[in-house]
């Protein structure tokens, strides 16, 4: 077992030189052998919140934030192309290192055909006390050159400042951070070719090499010349056409050379064909030390790749349980998350669908084999009125075990079974054993419709809960404070830095063991289009005076700290020696 060094997150003087002190056919129309599975009754919507906690709260803090920001989809040109259904992600990183987290969105775009034009990146600098300044433009990332999706955030050469990745229809581009508080950006002439529609992507190492891989899913084959008339709105007029319209695009990987370029491993590891992917996650799910990776695709079987442990990707899907509904066949599939669900050490696979789809849980049984457990712990009680994209498992109440949180928004113009706008889900975690429906009790924002996408968590002012921010389309970003009140009065933040492994240890696992063992992972990727915080958060059970924390990094080494400092984000180093002591260099205030 290794010590720990930690380190206090420090502040990048460098920015200062900068800036200063109807009748619609839905496009994930179930097929025919979808429709036997019973679809769940509208009205048990609200069964799912029967019994909740009162104390649940979600302040909204967007009006005073300083930060505004949509993100556009072009449907104001009457096109109605699928290219409209996807919506945008976001990304939540310190990209300065002076302590606050910085937010970053997808812009989308617009249409003056046959041109399909960008809106721009937003970047807002997270400053004190709930306020973040729209940076774009002095920042250098507002130019993107394409109708973009989703934020990947990294850090690619591993200089200690968090560089991102857009994904969407035309291209992959990587921003650089200079360390000044700009950004250049990076594309073609690095290696990332990549000229196909692309929704998400995750940055992981896959090799083992200690650099960081890029993963990028996919969508269909959309473009001016495919884009069939499909009737369905009113009058018998137009309407989005759905994916099975389309065939899919096979997915891409880029390997980092570690020069700050990357190749395209196709040849070298050829992925499954046509998937139609808009969700990827990159972790550890078999705990085996190398990153393994898991796509969620649309109305086709989702994807997990087991890495063999030389860097090879084999799929595993249909014989691992995790790529089909509990009837056996593909869902339409959009956000992804893992999360150690029944705390017994192993990441769970979390996956939201498509309306009349239930959400679905794959329980790691250990090997690389999960068990489709939606219905047993009330996941079909919720109901079946909702589009699911952004989503990320944390312990939003700090009782020990990980809650949910899903934002919601139908694809099409014309609905038929369900709203355009529609309530996000905040699904309590009850020791494993079920999930809950808890947004009827927790504020304004969370019982108000909305066209949601991409979503994330961060602890934004530093009070040892996860608070969330959501971006809409066509609707203003939504963020919010956590002001649930916490079961627990002890916390620790824990921020991972890499030595032996990448600098961003994705595959990481960290367990925190008291009078229960809470386990955390590493991830890449996730939601739908979007980067979580890089934070960990643990909430301390009032009965342990003694606790211990315990990492294992992707290297092999493992390093341990016996009662770290309480209610404190903590930094620390990877050990890069067998016999270090522990340090304590600073804490995070």
């Amino acid at each position: 077992m290794q010590s720990l060094r930690l380190l206090s997150v420090p502040v990048c003087f460098a920015w200062l030189l900068v800036f200063g002190c109807a009748d619609s056919p839905d496009p994930k129309t179930p097929t025919a052998e979808k429709s036997a599975e019973p679809p769940v009754n509208a009205a048990a919507d609200t069964a799912g919140s029967i019994g909740v906690q009162t104390g649940w709260m979600f302040h909204e803090r967007t009006s005073d934030s300083g930060l505004s920001f949509q993100y556009r989809n072009g449907e104001e040109a009457g096109h109605f192309s699928i290219l409209e259904s996807l919506g945008g992600g976001l990304a939540a990183f310190d990209f300065d290192r002076d302590g606050h987290e910085d937010l970053c969105f997808a812009g989308g775009g617009h249409f003056q055909k046959p041109s399909i034009l960008p809106h721009p990146t937003g970047l807002f600098r997270g400053v004190v006390d709930w306020k973040w300044t729209d940076v774009s433009s002095v920042a250098g990332v507002s130019d993107n050159s394409f109708y973009s999706h989703g934020i990947a955030r990294t850090d690619f050469d591993q200089d200690g400042f968090a560089d991102f990745a857009v994904t969407g229809y035309g291209g992959i581009e990587l921003y650089h951070n200079l360390g000044d508080g700009t950004f250049e950006r990076l594309g073609k002439s690095i290696g990332l070719n990549d000229t196909q529609w692309s929704s998400s992507a995750a940055w992981g190492d896959i090799n083992g090499d200690q650099f960081p891989d890029l993963y990028v899913a996919h969508y269909v084959n959309w473009s001016w010349e495919n884009d069939p008339f499909c009737e369905g709105g009113p009058n018998g007029g137009r309407e989005i056409c759905p994916p099975r319209s389309y065939t899919g695009l096979t997915d891409t990987l880029y390997l980092s050379l570690g020069d700050g370029s990357f190749q395209d491993a196709s040849a070298e590891i050829p992925l499954t064909a046509e998937g139609k992917g808009l969700g990827v996650l990159v972790a550890d799910f078999d705990n085996d030390r190398d990153n393994d990776v898991y796509v969620t695709n649309d109305t086709v079987a989702n994807f997990l790749y087991e890495n063999t442990g030389s860097g090879k990707l084999r799929d595993i899907s249909l014989g691992s349980g995790s790529s089909l509904s509990s009837l056996g066949v593909p869902d339409g599939s959009m956000g992804v998350d893992a999360c150690d669900f029944n705390s017994d050490g192993l990441p769970e696979i979390w996956v939201v669908n498509y309306e009349r789809e239930s959400n679905a849980m794959y329980q790691n049984a250990g090997g690389m084999v999960f068990r489709h457990i939606s219905q047993r712990i009330g996941l079909n009680a919720i109901g079946a009125m909702y589009v699911g994209w952004g989503t990320t498992c944390q312990d939003f109440d700090r009782d020990g075990d990980e809650d949910i949180f899903v934002s919601n928004g139908h694809v099409i113009r014309y609905p038929r079974n369900a709203p355009l706008n529609q309530t996000p889900l905040l699904l309590e975690n009850t020791e494993g054993k079920r999930l809950t429906n808890v947004a009827a009790a927790a504020g304004s924002w969370m019982t108000t419709p909305h066209m949601g996408r991409g979503a994330v968590a961060a602890d934004f002012d530093w009070d040892g809960d996860m608070d969330l921010a959501i971006s809409c389309t066509n609707q203003p970003a939504g963020l919010l404070e956590n002001t649930t009140p916490g079961r627990q009065p002890d916390w620790i933040g824990v921020h991972l830095i890499g030595v032996s492994s990448a600098r961003d240890p994705v595959g990481a696992r960290i367990q925190l063991i008291a009078a229960t063992t809470q386990t955390r992972f590493i991830k890449g990727g996730g939601s739908y289009g979007s980067s979580q915080s890089d934070a960990v958060l643990f909430a301390i059970p009032r009965t342990s005076t003694e606790i211990t924390l315990e990492i294992q990094w992707p290297s092999g080494i493992r390093q341990t700290l016996k009662n770290p400092p309480r209610n404190q984000h903590l930094m620390i180093l990877e050990a890069d020696s067998q016999t270090e002591t522990s340090r304590l260099i600073s804490r995070v205030p």
